[in-house]
């Protein structure tokens, strides 16, 4: 591969995380690993406005994570790629980790104080 393009990746990898460092969206995307959501059902479920539901999905949708069907006047949300959801799931794994190692670092240094 070559270097333009491994720079191209990068940059795009960098565009998914930034979308994906907001709470309220890595919300939406757990909702939406369970199946397709419609806009008022996101507003329901996340507590928010729908024009911030709206802003939240925008972003999504505009790195590709999720996709939108039109039926009628209701809009269908979904995950572009289940792959995402098992991201998340290792970026989890992670922190629950680091999590468990403080705390296991946290009780060694209590019984030394």
């Amino acid at each position: 591969m070559q270097e333009a393009d491994q720079l191209e990746i990068y940059r795009l990898q960098a565009e998914l995380c930034k979308a994906l460092s907001e709470s309220k969206r890595l919300r939406i995307i757990s909702i939406l690993r369970d199946g397709e959501r419609t806009v008022s059902e996101l507003v329901s479920l996340l507590e928010l406005k729908q024009s911030n539901t709206s802003q939240h999905l925008g972003v999504l949708r505009g790195v590709g994570l999720i996709t939108a069907r039109r039926v009628g006047t209701t809009v269908y949300y979904r995950l572009a790629d289940p792959k995402i959801g098992e991201a998340c799931d290792i970026v989890h794994q992670v922190i629950a980790s680091r999590l468990q190692n403080n705390r296991t670092l946290s009780r060694a240094m209590e019984k030394l104080t």
